[in-house]
């Protein structure tokens, strides 16, 4: 018996990295996605000031969640209206403006999904409605976990 548990123990402290959605308040586990490196991810959201599209990128290196860009479609409160250092502002075809150069890292991600207007998450060629996935005004957490993290949050 003792041998099983420590088995058991020992896999789940090796157990690959993840990219986990959960919920902020439950810690329900709400997707799971493996912490491939370069994985990219979008959530797109109306700013609910502006009300305009806004779409942030996400890209995972060395095993952390980076800041890569954002889009969005008109300027105002709420939204980036200054170019930092290192970041760069272009001008797209469609009339979208993006910001990148971010270099930015996240320990958590955390968002809460729309109450008026749906958040929409793309990731591994999948484009999933949060609100259909986590409920409307869920406050949700993307963060890559491993081992014991999977379990105990």
């Amino acid at each position: 018996m003792l041998f099983i548990i420590a088995a058991v123990s020992v896999y789940m402290a090796v157990r690959p990295a993840t990219l986990d959605l959960y919920d902020a308040d439950t810690g329900r586990l709400y997707a799971s996605w493996p912490a491939e490196e370069g994985l990219g991810f979008s959530v797109g959201f109306i700013h609910s000031v502006n009300k305009s599209l806004v779409c942030d990128y996400f890209v995972l290196r060395n095993g952390e969640i980076y800041a890569e860009k954002t889009v969005y479609s008109a300027f105002g409160a709420g939204v980036q209206t200054e170019v930092e250092e290192g970041q760069t502002l272009t001008y797209n075809e469609d009339g979208t403006m993006t910001i990148s150069g971010f270099n930015q890292r996240f320990d958590k991600l955390s968002y809460i999904v729309g109450t008026v207007y749906d958040h929409v998450l793309t990731i591994g060629g999948e484009t999933i409605s949060l609100t259909e996935l986590c409920g409307r005004n869920a406050a949700v957490v993307f963060e890559v976990r491993s081992g014991f993290a999977h379990y105990y949050h």
